[in-house]
């Protein structure tokens, strides 16, 4: 049974204390509506990720879906045949994942915020979501996503390629905000947080209006045995004899 840790506020504030970068994308995502889903949800590149990720997980895994947003296609199509929870900052959006996505348990979290048990779920995935992250939340939040995994599990993210944060205007007719870490450093955070990196993808996307940005795919598993160091084993005695 997935057990959700309550979250204290962003950056262990008060949760009214809330940061710019959080209430933008709260306020932006909750004014866009469904016109994101109009928007993102034939996306190719996420149902291909998708695919993967529906091929790899056996029947009836438990996978949490951070950045859920509309829920669908990615919520709706994992509720079909695993135990699922969604999160997501925006209400907005989490009212229609409820309707998109009825087979799925929905959170309203900031990501830097919400925490679960330690292995207590069997794949994380992130569509888009971590590019909306403060920089410096981005190493908390994979090591925390990494002790979330059991012993064997996935993780799926995307991520921006170049480090940054600010906000755009007029993103959908929104301010948004994007922060990321680049994509070396993004490799390097998703290692230390004690995955096993299997494919690290730079794929570019259409936006529309002749517009592409591109971004990484990471895709890690947590090791069903911690690394070892071997013993050094004694130097040989006499006639060959371990001593």
């Amino acid at each position: 049974m997935l057990s959700v840790v309550q979250a204290t506020g962003h950056g262990g504030e008060s949760p009214g204390a809330e940061s710019p970068g959080p209430a933008t994308v709260r306020e932006g995502y909750d004014a866009i509506g469904i016109r994101y889903h109009e928007w993102s949800h034939r996306s190719p590149t996420r149902l291909g990720f998708l695919d993967e990720v529906l091929r790899r997980l056996a029947p009836g895994s438990t996978v949490v879906d951070l950045g859920c947003g509309p829920g669908d296609p990615a919520t709706r199509m994992l509720a079909e045949h695993h135990t699922v929870l969604g999160v997501d900052l925006s209400m907005e959006q989490l009212r229609i994942a409820r309707r998109l996505a009825p087979g799925a348990l929905l959170v309203q979290a900031d990501l830097v915020d919400f925490s679960l048990s330690a292995g207590s779920v069997d794949a994380v995935v992130s569509f888009y979501a971590l590019g909306h992250v403060p920089p410096e939340d981005h190493r908390p939040l994979l090591r925390r996503a990494a002790a979330w995994l059991r012993p064997g599990g996935l993780f799926l993210t995307s991520a921006p390629l170049t480090p940054g944060a600010g906000v755009e205007e007029g993103w959908l007719g929104v301010p948004m905000f994007f922060g990321g870490i680049g994509r070396d450093a993004t490799l390097t955070a998703v290692t230390d947080a004690g995955l096993t990196l299997e494919s690290a993808r730079e794929v570019e996307e259409e936006e529309g209006n002749g517009r592409t940005v591109g971004f990484l795919w990471v895709t890690a598993t947590k090791p069903i045995h911690p690394a070892v160091i071997p013993a050094v084993p004694p130097a040989a005695g006499p006639h060959g004899a371990r001593g």
